[in-house]
């Protein structure tokens, strides 16, 4: 399937891909690939769980339950500048009217990006040290997308990195070692870590991993309150970023998320409760839920005081990760927050 990559401009004409900063914008452009699909084949069919978000750029789409067109999407229309049936499950399948170019996006990466610039305060610069060590190589774009990264709250984002300390390390330095107590929780910026554990019979160590940009370790100490189960040695001079084991407690263990589904939000609403969106105004306006009132992430704590203190909100994203901190900045104020659990895009109604 031919590809070829996408720039700035084109990445700013769709939602919420329009709401990222400039330098995010490039840096996802530069990781993307725009592709093609032939008339009569299918780019997703009914069923499919891919998170993907997809983007018309040329050509038309067939959007289709079972073997009914529901409708016919045209590139550069005001319905191409959305995902395309974003609901996961897919509801929906997707064939290709013509000869297409599309591109996608992963969904949990751009979320996770479209929240950090709309809490506004980590930026990139903001998480770099003074010296430019840690820089380049997409070492960010390697913590986004670790598994230990999305298990964080996402309430507690904003919090942890604010927490978070850079330091330095030369190769040979030893990170933890085996038996210690557990103090910090790591993640590489830069350089290569190597995880080994002593053994009655090998004092030297065996050679479990071998871990890179973006790879984190140290959780387990802290959470089961025990000693070090392995030595992490630098294989390379390198950057660690770490958040201290009481912090790391507090945020990842105690988050202030209340979490509901569809059926006990609906509950809240019908008690008296409102629906708050925090999305973009443009993904706002492409869908939601029919009684919400929209107030983005970033607009939060500027129009908190349009908000009634004695109603409860249910708050509402695709995925939860934006209404999450959304409801994180409410409770942190005293508001009775719940979030959507799982999101929009797992609503056949939304």
């Amino acid at each position: 399937m031919p590809t070829r990559s996408l720039d700035r401009e084109l990445i700013r004409n769709f939602s919420p891909l329009s709401g990222l900063k400039p330098e995010n914008q490039t840096d996802l452009a530069s990781k993307t690939q725009l592709q093609e699909l032939g008339a009569g084949r299918y780019l997703f069919k009914q069923g499919d769980a891919d998170k993907r978000s997809l983007y018309l750029v040329d050509g038309e789409i067939e959007l289709r339950n079972g073997d009914k067109i529901v409708r016919v999407i045209k590139s550069g229309s005001d319905e191409a500048r959305h995902p395309l049936a974003p609901q996961v499950p897919r509801h929906l399948s997707a064939r290709a009217r013509t000869d297409i170019e599309y591109f996608a996006v992963d969904r949990d990466l751009l979320d996770i990006m479209l929240t950090w610039d709309q809490t506004g305060a980590f930026e990139v610069g903001e998480l770099q040290v003074q010296d430019d060590v840690i820089q380049g190589d997409d070492w960010m774009t390697a913590i986004l997308q670790t598994k230990a990264f999305h298990r964080i709250p996402p309430a507690n984002i904003q919090a942890v990195f604010m927490r978070m300390e850079h330091i330095h390390r030369k190769q040979d330095d030893v990170i933890i070692k085996q038996d210690d107590e557990g103090d910090f929780y790591y993640i590489i910026a830069e350089g290569k870590c190597l995880v080994t554990r002593e053994m009655p019979n090998n004092k030297a160590g065996i050679r479990l991993a071998e871990l890179g940009v973006g790879d984190s370790f140290g959780e387990e100490a802290l959470i089961s309150d025990a000693k070090r189960n392995a030595t992490v040695t630098m294989l390379t001079d390198g950057a660690l970023v770490r958040l201290a084991k009481q912090d790391f407690k507090t945020l990842l263990n105690e988050p202030l998320q209340k979490w509901v589904n569809y059926n006990e939000a609906k509950q809240i609403v019908a008690g008296g409760g409102q629906w708050l969106d925090v999305r973009l105004p443009s993904e706002y306006e492409n869908r939601h839920q029919g009684s919400a009132i929209n107030i983005p992430l970033y607009f939060m704590r500027m129009k908190l005081d349009t908000l009634d203190p004695k109603r409860k909100y249910v708050v509402c994203c695709d995925t939860g990760r934006r209404s999450s901190a959304g409801a994180y900045i409410l409770s942190e104020r005293g508001f009775d927050a719940y979030v959507l659990k799982d999101g929009l895009v797992a609503l056949e109604s939304a």
